[in-house]
């Protein structure tokens, strides 16, 4: 992706998270369309088949007038209530799961276009109502009956886009349907980061010698990597550079991020050194939020929230726990067919020119497991669900024919769920057949190669 497509790609997330750009371009057009109606009234005023008339309004002026006032004035007060509704809804749902999964909703496409078809008609009536005249010595009244049907139309239309927001609402704000779109947004960020069906050259270690330090421009979340932009900057300079922080890290401005070194026997000079510590900056896109476009642990993170947040004891909802854990043991599963970890990037010559930091499976199956060991081993079925989870990962790496590789991760993490279950506070039974469900991991490799 050119840095050009980078901008474009960046300013279209930015905009799809905003509630706004829809709507005002639906403004926009139903105030076009509300002056250019009525000029197409005047124009077709007598040439109109009396079948077209009888359809469209035929009422005078002051008919006119008063339902396009009722329009204006019940779609702008539903509008205000629904939302108003909407907002306080997610407000107790964010309190009760996780505040990161509003970002669902503020970019749902069906909310955007409901605000949209609600502002709009507001918009139209209040703009054809302006070209409503009565009879006066100064003209003939003039109604226009083609927009003042088209506004009874719109409201209509809003009537019905009122009953579906709230059914898609009631739909949505449940947990189930979070999840869902969570796991759908992490498998989406999952093929772009590691494409399933694409082989990766092995990652070469950094060069020896003493390397020259970058230092981050700005502070925020690391949202997106231009890695062609970087890549291009490499081989331009010839210096090999290895980008430290991944997508989704905190940056500090000031802090380093990125070390490079001359690719040549000659040292980076300052000008050399000058304009890789530009690329890199111009390279690294940062955000006051976490993204999923290119960050592979966000979508797990969201899912913990959740899983941490149920079991609460303010919550207290295991039910809520066990399915998050459910999207997150697909997730993994789905992890250990990919090829994860740092990935070096070559240049048209095929000289290795740019590492990049990405999360191994390891390191996101610690990240998980860092929170289960901690809070889900308090409940019998979390805790079974947890160890389940270790039990599916094992089978699907060993039906990928990637158990050798991540089998050490897996044991630790064996162990230590071993030892949450032998120091928690549960019933001995309870212990016990936690105890025996990790003794039969060791035996599923064996029984799904047969």
């Amino acid at each position: 992706m050119s840095s050009m497509d980078m901008s474009k790609e960046s300013v279209r997330e930015s905009l799809r998270v905003q509630l706004w750009p829809v709507p005002l371009v639906a403004v926009i057009l139903a105030l076009i369309l509300g002056q250019t109606l009525p000029s197409l009234d005047r124009h077709l005023d007598d040439s109109m088949p009396p079948v077209v008339s009888g359809i469209l309004f035929g009422g005078g002026p002051e008919a006119a007038r008063s339902l396009l006032e009722t329009i204006a004035g019940s779609t702008i007060t539903v509008t205000s209530l629904t939302f108003s509704l909407t907002v306080v809804t997610l407000q107790l749902a964010s309190s009760q799961f996780s505040p990161r999964l509003l970002r669902t909703f503020t970019r749902d496409r069906f909310v955007h276009n409901t605000l949209a078809l609600f502002l709009a008609t507001f918009v139209f009536a209040l703009t054809v109502l302006r070209s409503i005249r009565v009879e006066t010595s100064a003209g003939p009244a003039f109604v226009p009956e083609i927009a003042v049907t088209t506004a009874f139309v719109l409201t209509i239309i809003t009537v019905i886009g009122l009953v579906l927001f709230l059914a898609y609402l009631a739909r949505q704000i449940r947990v189930e349907t979070m999840l869902r779109d969570v796991h759908r947004e992490t498998d989406e960020t999952l093929e772009r980061v590691f494409p399933e069906h694409h082989s990766r050259r092995p990652s070469v270690p950094s060069p020896d010698g003493r390397p020259d330090i970058v230092h981050a421009s700005s502070s925020g979340f690391l949202t997106r990597v231009d890695t062609k932009a970087l890549l291009s900057a490499a081989a331009r300079l010839e210096a090999f550079v290895t980008l430290d922080v991944a997508p989704g890290a905190s940056l500090v401005a000031g802090v380093p991020v990125a070390r490079v070194w001359s690719a040549q026997a000659v040292p980076l000079d300052g000008d050399r050194l000058a304009g890789l510590a530009d690329a890199v900056s111009r390279s690294l896109r940062t955000g006051f939020e976490r993204t999923s476009t290119q960050d592979p642990s966000f979508g797990l993170q969201q899912l913990l929230d959740v899983t941490d947040k149920a079991l609460s004891p303010g919550v207290n909802d295991p039910t809520t726990a066990v399915h998050a854990l459910s999207h997150i043991s697909a997730i993994l599963c789905s992890l250990t067919a990919r090829t994860t970890g740092p990935v070096t990037l070559y240049d048209t010559d095929d000289r290795a020119r740019l590492n990049l930091t990405l999360p191994s499976f390891a390191e996101l199956l610690d990240l998980v497991m860092d929170q289960l060991v901690t809070y889900a081993f308090t409940g019998p079925r979390t805790a079974s669900r947890s160890i389940a989870m270790l039990s599916e990962i094992t089978i699907s790496a060993s039906r990928a024919g990637t158990l050798a590789t991540h089998a050490p991760a897996l044991h630790g993490h064996r162990a230590r769920a071993r030892t949450a279950v032998e120091t928690s506070t549960l019933d001995p039974v309870i212990r016990a057949d936690l105890l025996s469900q990790l003794n039969d991991i060791d035996q599923q490799p064996q029984q799904s190669r047969a």
